[in-house]
């Protein structure tokens, strides 16, 4: 039976919680959460489980209930904040997967960070990884699995259209479902709307083809209503934003090498994935209807916890531990 400790209970966590219920050979022993209205309340109830732990509001005061076989972290998605949180849990030597976006693939972008973490994983001889389901796996890893049967590759593109009608309310705030040009415009200027991860994707995948970018974008737009929809949770006017539309680009020597598509809108009329290779062979591969992304981050993040026990100290991303399957 793997021990774990939950730290972080917003809606990811819980529902974490859930599938660790659900999972035969995981059990939650300890759960931790700064938020002084979760403190001392009962994870069973907080999650709808059959549990007996208590939320506490430290690392040190959870192992009280014994030390774990490994961290699950599902706070926040960048790495100045997760960095003192991972450092935190480290210095008992316990293993650390995290749902943080920013740590999916940070040595290009917070490279001081990424050495700081690997440094102090490696003094305590255990990994670290951030996953989920994108970054982690369907804009990054998958397409990188794919390239194994290529000769050569000279291009990479992944399309992620989401139709959040009926994805959870935060998820449809989060991509500005409901908000006029202005307020998109606003939201998308102060950096409280964007999908997280795009860069990093973009930097893991040419780390892994052995392209070194010059130049990457992160594009950011509103897609617009073109007559009013109505959800049971809100009415999105004409000419109002119904979700983003979010493309990375990666260039080198001034070649486009990676384009990531993210589009994620209220009543979108398809949702997929697909992933497309351009070299020798060409590859193209499509997932119908798409990936939950709740369910399959929540997923993936228990399914690496074997491999994450078996791979060397330090920082590692989703290519660098063994292949991650269930369990």
């Amino acid at each position: 039976m793997l021990k774990i400790m939950q730290i972080g209970l917003g809606p990811l966590g819980l529902k974490v919680a859930a599938f660790i219920a659900e999972r035969q050979g995981l059990t939650t022993i300890a759960a931790v959460d700064k938020n002084p209205e979760l403190i001392g309340k009962s994870l069973g109830t907080l999650a709808g489980i059959d549990s007996g732990v208590s939320v506490v509001s430290s690392v040190s005061e959870a192992l009280k209930s014994g030390k774990p076989d490994v961290a699950i972290l599902t706070t926040v998605s960048d790495m100045a904040r997760i960095t003192p949180q991972i450092e935190e849990v480290l210095v008992h030597g316990i293993p650390v997967v995290s749902t943080c976006e920013e740590l999916s693939y940070p040595w290009d972008t917070a490279p001081d960070l990424a050495k700081r973490i690997d440094e102090k994983a490696k003094q305590a001889g255990v990994a670290v990884l951030g996953t989920g389901v994108n970054p982690g796996f369907l804009m990054d890893t998958l397409p990188i699995t794919l390239t194994a049967v290529c000769q050569n590759v000279t291009s990479v593109k992944v399309n992620r259209f989401q139709n959040a009608r009926f994805r959870r309310i935060p998820f449809q705030k989060k991509i500005g479902a409901g908000l006029s040009l202005e307020e998109f415009e606003q939201r998308k200027q102060d950096g409280s709307l964007r999908h997280v991860g795009l860069t990093e994707s973009m930097q893991m995948i040419a780390h892994r083809m052995g392209w070194k970018l010059d130049k990457t974008e992160d594009i950011i737009s509103p897609v617009i209503a073109k007559e009013e929809i109505k959800t049971e949770a809100m009415t999105i006017p004409a000419g109002y934003a119904t979700g983003v539309r979010q493309v990375g680009n990666g260039y080198q020597n001034g070649e486009l090498k990676i384009e990531l598509v993210f589009q994620a809108t209220v009543g979108e009329p398809e949702s997929y994935d697909e992933v497309i290779i351009k070299g020798k062979p060409d590859i193209r591969s499509r997932i119908d209807g798409g990936v939950n992304g709740d369910v399959a981050t929540c997923a993936i993040t228990l399914n690496t916890i074997p491999q994450v026990l078996r791979s060397k100290a330090g920082l590692m991303t989703m290519v660098d531990i063994p292949p991650v399957s269930f369990f």
